[in-house]
């Protein structure tokens, strides 16, 4: 079993390029944002767990990261490997990664704090369909969401002091992943601020080194 690792910041457009990775090699997808919100949800003793730690901007505690990994890694379509998104983490969570499957390529996707404050900020959806808008880049056409059902709805935590408090956290926590995982030999910093299809084809390059 081999997986790949997308790495970087928060809103530096890591479930979007897994989306696509996840077309090119075959590996399903594993985020662990989508699997802590749906616990939350779901009002799991998981998921109340880290809602207090998630409402605040911060790292949830890696034995409850760890515990979804192994229950994810453990069904079928893992099998063959995984598209990490959003994990690890930390040093501790790469180490306890290694037991469970061997990494081949970290694709770190690398985006200026002031730009990752502006896209989060400025991110909503429609309450209808859940299509994602944003005030500069995305706005809603003047006539509404194309589902007919639009009411804009944004996330409490899109705020400047939370998406701040999330960068301090990444930096202090997360950084560190870089120098460990260059250490190994597969780390690939992509640049992330630019288009979609760009950031895209370096990722794919780096797939093959």
């Amino acid at each position: 079993m081999s997986s790949i690792v997308l790495f970087g910041p928060p809103g530096a457009g890591k479930g979007t390029q897994a989306e696509r990775m996840m077309q090119a090699t075959g590996l399903p997808q594993v985020s662990t944002g989508d699997m802590l919100r749906a616990a939350v949800k779901a009002d799991t003793p998981t998921g109340r767990a880290a809602k207090a730690y998630m409402d605040a901007g911060k790292l949830v505690p890696d034995e409850v990261i760890i515990d979804l990994i192994k229950d994810r890694i453990a069904e079928d379509d893992a099998a063959g490997g995984v598209m990490f998104d959003g994990f690890p983490r930390t040093v501790p969570q790469a180490e306890a990664l290694e037991s469970i499957t061997s990494v081949t390529h970290v694709i770190a996707i690398e985006v200026p704090d002031e730009r990752i404050v502006e896209r989060i900020c400025g991110r909503y959806s429609c309450s209808g369909c859940g299509s994602v808008f944003h005030d500069t880049f995305n706005p809603v056409p003047s006539n509404g969401c194309s589902c007919g059902n639009w009411a804009e709805k944004r996330r409490a935590d899109d705020n400047e002091e939370t998406v701040s408090s999330r960068l301090d956290a990444y930096h202090e926590q997360t950084s560190p992943l870089a120098e460990w995982y260059r250490g190994k030999g597969i780390f690939h910093p992509v640049d992330g601020d630019r288009a979609i299809d760009e950031i895209t084809g370096d990722i794919l390059d780096a797939l093959k080194a």
